[in-house]
């Protein structure tokens, strides 16, 4: 049986059982809405609305203050949003109230059509040995002025390098996945010049490892010309 089958296509997203004792739960024409947080050590609990679209989007619309006006923000943005401590693993840090009590939202169905999206994403944009198009890009630190490496083998990665290289501010301590500061060295030479590429392990770019802007590296939920040129083009 699903939830409110008398809905649009919302009601058919997720079924009962997925939805089972699920607080805040709102069913939408093309979404599925449910009462979200985040929880750090030093400020508590913030609390927001998660919405979770058929196209895998998700959107949280944050309720830490009465004063709050963020809106729309990604699951990583409603994690930094809230002061996390250990940010960057919003899959596990964001939460969602099942039976009163607080359940990461990996835990739950509720990203399967993210997760799809993904998982779409990445099968459609390979090369022929079936690794994703993308090589290694690198950031300039704004404190240390080293460069650091970013690999782009995931929608998630992309993320991560797509935000880095917007912010003006961004430093070593920012990376997520690498324990770097500004007192590490910079990789040397001879070895930045080895991208990820599967033509050449030393190639300067190519076909097989320059994305001009696929579904794994741009994102319907960013506010960059790059990004909205790339979701209105793609809708067309």
């Amino acid at each position: 049986m699903e939830v409110g089958l008398d809905r649009e296509s919302g009601s058919m997203m997720f079924s009962e059982d997925e939805l089972r004792e699920v607080s805040g739960l709102k069913i939408g024409g093309d979404f599925v809405e449910v009462t979200c947080g985040c929880t750090s050590h030093r400020y508590g609990d913030a609390v927001g609305k998660l919405r979770v679209f058929s196209s895998g989007d998700l959107e949280i619309n944050c309720e830490c203050t009465p004063g709050c006006d963020e809106d729309k923000l990604t699951p990583a943005a409603f994690e930094k949003h809230s002061g996390r401590e250990t940010a960057r693993k919003w899959k596990n840090n964001v939460w969602v109230i099942v039976n009163g009590e607080k359940v990461s939202l990996s835990k739950t169905a509720l990203l399967k059509y993210y997760n799809q999206a993904s998982k779409n994403a990445n099968g459609t944009h390979r090369s022929h040995n079936g690794r994703v198009c993308h090589r290694d890009e690198f950031v300039r630190c704004s404190r240390c002025n080293k460069e650091r490496r970013f690999r782009l083998r995931t929608k998630d990665e992309c993320r991560i390098y797509h935000d880095a290289l917007a912010d003006v501010n961004w430093k070593c301590s920012d990376l997520p996945y690498d324990r770097i500061t500004c007192d590490d060295d910079e990789e040397r030479a001879s070895r930045r010049v080895y991208r990820g590429c599967t033509r050449s392990p030393t190639c300067k770019g190519c076909t097989s490892c320059v994305c001009f802007g696929c579904e794994i590296c741009r994102f319907s939920d960013c506010s960059c010309q790059t990004c909205i040129d790339f979701t209105r083009n793609a809708k067309a």
